[in-house]
């Protein structure tokens, strides 16, 4: 693997490529360390650190991991990415719904490119929502974050217009790397710009698991070495179990018939349609968590005893929330496949270039079938988001680890930063075999991603 990495420098369209990224990203970083003009970014973030302590995290928390610690600063990219992966993530659960974005979608190229801009359009309108929500917390904190706070030192219309603007021009600043690094650099620009952000907070989270079990002098220490030497055991086994059920894939196996074209034979022969274990990748989690959050919060701005103890029902350190978190997981799961994977298109393509499944008649049994299939493996997918969203939860309540460094035992982050890598080492593992060169393990390929 070490060859690997020294063969890609070797290559000089590659080593500009990963140079181009990595500049890039150390701007993303920059960036997001530079505060709004009249902010107090010390008090936001000691407030921030305290809930992740009392409360495991929250949507505020997660926003920030996925900023790189941006919102905790209250930097130009605290909105980070996100506005423009849920303009996207809403322009992709509406296609299938609304006629004419589903047309658009088959036109090929052009069509793309037309939804594209219709996200960058959303993109701003959302930056505009989101980044006047953020301006009006910090300026009243104990109507959003729920204690009151001397976050800004001039509030008024005209810091909500600047903070609005440097929220705003920050995002669309990120789109516009991200999209430049897809373009001229390696990966997924989006994602890696996530990943990188995530990454971020690794360092400080390192530091405060070392300094958990070896404290200082005069500093007496809080955990049984056993945590420790458990945690470690934990990494490896976690991060092969995420690689493997990434990866995993059911192959249905397809047989195209033989046809005669003019002098040529096209078909005969032999292929699989790959159908993905965890399909909808980290996005039911994502969903869960934002959900999760609200109910509690707004029950709790209700002056009634009875909602004030349906509230601390749903605290995230309760059996119900535990139950709640596990069945919106499994909801999201089904909704999203049951939204992006269409058993029907599927059918009738292969249906029309002359493919079918070995005992199954094509058309709609071919659809039946493969709804069927995609239904059972979803199951298997759900169930592993589900254990590996609560793997943080559950040692943060019940071995009392801090959430900061938890977070990086499974959960959102985690599956972000490996499906990202897989995803990155593919790319550069294309070129390096392109050009004769030994890919990153040298009896064989990333299975499943090349």
């Amino acid at each position: 693997m070490l060859s690997a990495f020294r063969d890609s420098l070797k290559i000089p369209e590659l080593r500009d490529r990963i140079i181009f990224t990595f500049g890039l990203v150390a701007v993303c970083r920059l960036g997001g360390n530079i505060p709004v003009p009249g902010v107090n970014a010390q008090v936001l973030s000691d407030f921030i650190q305290q809930i992740e302590k009392t409360t495991g995290g929250g949507v505020l928390a997660l926003f920030n991991l996925f900023s790189g610690g941006a919102i905790q600063e209250c930097a130009v990219f605290a909105l980070g990415i996100m506005p423009y992966i849920s303009a996207t993530i809403i322009l992709q659960l509406l296609t299938p719904v609304i006629p004419a974005l589903e047309r658009m979608a088959r036109e090929g190229e052009s069509g793309r490119q037309t939804l594209i801009q219709y996200g960058r359009y959303m993109t701003v309108a959302l930056c505009f929502i989101q980044g006047w929500i953020l301006a009006y917390g910090l300026e009243n904190p104990a109507s959003i974050f729920g204690q009151d706070l001397d976050i800004v030192a001039r509030p008024g219309l005209g810091f909500k217009v600047l903070a609005v603007a440097c929220f705003t021009a920050g995002t669309m600043l990120l789109m516009w790397f991200g999209e430049q690094i897809t373009e001229r650099g390696i990966g997924n620009g989006i994602s890696l710009i996530i990943t990188v952000n995530i990454l971020a907070r690794l360092p400080a989270a390192i530091g405060q698991a070392y300094s958990m079990f070896f404290p200082g002098a005069g500093l007496e220490r809080q955990y049984n070495l056993g945590v420790g030497i458990l945690l470690v055991v934990m990494i490896p086994v976690i991060v092969m179990s995420i690689i493997a059920i990434t990866q995993a894939e059911r192959k249905i196996p397809v047989q195209y018939a033989k046809r005669v074209v003019g002098r040529r034979m096209y078909g005969g022969q032999n292929t699989f349609l790959p159908l993905r274990i965890n399909y909808a990748g980290v996005m039911p989690i994502i969903f869960a968590d934002a959900l999760m959050m609200f109910p509690a919060r707004l029950l709790g701005m209700i002056k009634l005893e009875f909602f004030a103890r349906v509230s601390r029902a749903l605290s995230p350190d309760t059996w119900l929330y535990f139950a709640l978190y596990a069945v919106l997981i499994f909801f999201f799961s089904y909704f999203w496949v049951a939204t992006q994977f269409n058993p029907v298109q599927i059918a009738d393509d292969l249906k029309r270039y002359g493919g079918y499944i070995p005992g199954v008649r094509p058309g709609k049994p071919t659809a039946d079938y493969l709804d069927f299939v995609m239904t059972r493996i979803t199951m298997a997918g759900a169930i592993f988001l589900t254990v590996i969203a609560a793997i943080p939860r559950f040692l943060w309540r019940n071995l009392d680890i801090p959430y900061g460094v938890a977070s990086f035992f499974g959960g959102t982050g985690l599956l972000i930063i490996i499906g990202v890598m897989l995803d990155t080492m593919r790319q550069v593992e294309s070129h390096l075999l392109m050009r004769h060169y030994d890919g990153f393990l040298r009896r064989g390929k990333l299975k499943g991603r090349f």
